[in-house]
């Protein structure tokens, strides 16, 4: 997504979403034009009326139509999804699932780092301990929504859901994760998560994770359990470096790692295809229950913004948005990543905003 010198001008899809995810979002937006004035590159923003609120004014959710206009923009930014008003995933599978599977986003991307010392619910971990980036395979799995349910209410209800993995879906992303970890060029370490005792359908994942390892000769080859993996997460997560996982462990695995950095008002994530337009979002929900309140912690959308901004070639500002991350974290500023830190959204945001250096 690098473009050439003197041509670093950037289309930005924008879906704000429901609940806090506007407000969140906004914060992100005013990072991106402090960043992108000290870094010399220009942005247009193409905002995007997905939510519910939208839908229930028009019956409209994502038109599928869409997706061609998407292939065109740089990449997509996501608040939040999610609404009590209609039922649960209504709102969300035709806009994420449709991003994700239309644009063939194959890893979901979350990196999982300790900014600040004090906001890790482990005993004794540091900064340096956690510092890790999971792979989640981002399109197949349970998440394909074969199967369904027979005799619906009856004393002899059957829901059958199918895990559905493909050679070319774990290869890709097993790729990836080695592509990354020498790319990092920390511990050089990949771990492979799977449950291949139990369910041996996943022996796709250790054969395939064996084969494309053996191209990368100087990346260490683990491999865990996920149920193992989520004990050694808490217990020893420095012995983490990259991991790579199957869709629904990975969706898991990775809100365990989201709280050990700090929660998920901190977490945020990459819905990637390599070389094209992707999406970046935190991973925390819409908490309608604060929307319009101006309470929710923004510290998320920006990392997300921070991802968004590496992604596309603008590392340099990436590096600048995290940068002033940790030092708001560190400063004693914000005492919380969650809605009860006394702060409003839009303090939070200066706050990071200020400390970019």
């Amino acid at each position: 997504m690098v473009k050439e010198a003197g041509n670093r001008k950037y289309r930005i899809g924008v879906v704000g979403g429901d609940g806090v995810g506007p407000e969140v979002v906004a914060e992100g937006v005013k990072v991106l034009e402090r960043v992108a004035a000290r870094n010399g590159f220009s942005y247009e923003l193409i905002n995007y009326p997905w939510c519910t609120d939208h839908y229930l004014e028009t019956g409209i959710t994502m038109p599928e139509a869409i997706l061609e206009e998407y292939k065109t923009l740089d990449a997509i930014y996501l608040g939040a999804l999610g609404d009590p008003r209609v039922e649960p995933g209504f709102i969300e599978k035709p806009i994420i699932m449709g991003m994700r599977w239309g644009l063939d986003l194959y890893v979901n991307l979350r990196p999982i780092k300790l900014l600040a010392e004090q906001f890790c619910p482990l005993k004794g971990k540091k900064p340096e301990d956690i510092d890790m980036v999971i792979v989640r395979e981002n399109t197949e799995d349970a998440y394909t929504g074969l199967g369904g349910i027979f005799k619906k209410g009856t004393p002899d209800e059957v829901a059958i859901a199918e895990m559905v993995f493909t050679r070319k879906g774990c290869e890709r992303v097993i790729r990836y994760a080695f592509e990354l970890a020498r790319k990092r060029n920390k511990k050089k370490k990949v771990t492979l998560i799977d449950k291949v005792n139990a369910i041996r359908a996943m022996d796709i994942w250790t054969r395939t994770f064996e084969e494309v390892g053996q191209e990368y000769p100087d990346i260490e080859r683990e491999h865990a359990y996920i149920d193992a993996a989520c004990m050694w997460m808490i217990k020893n997560p420095e012995w983490f470096d990259v991991a790579v996982v199957s869709n629904l462990f990975g969706d898991i695995l990775t809100d365990v790692g989201a709280m050990i950095q700090g929660g998920l008002g901190i977490a945020a994530s990459g819905n990637i295809h390599p070389g094209k337009v992707s999406m970046f979002e935190p991973i925390h929900g819409s908490a309608p229950k604060y929307r319009d309140k101006n309470v929710a912690n923004p510290m998320a959308a920006i990392a997300a913004m921070a991802m968004l901004l590496e992604y596309i070639g603008e590392s340099k500002a990436a590096d600048q948005i995290n940068d002033a991350m940790q030092i708001a974290l560190t400063s004693g500023k914000v005492s919380s990543l969650g809605a009860d830190s006394g702060l409003y959204t839009t303090q939070v945001g200066e706050i990071v905003r200020a400390a970019l250096v």
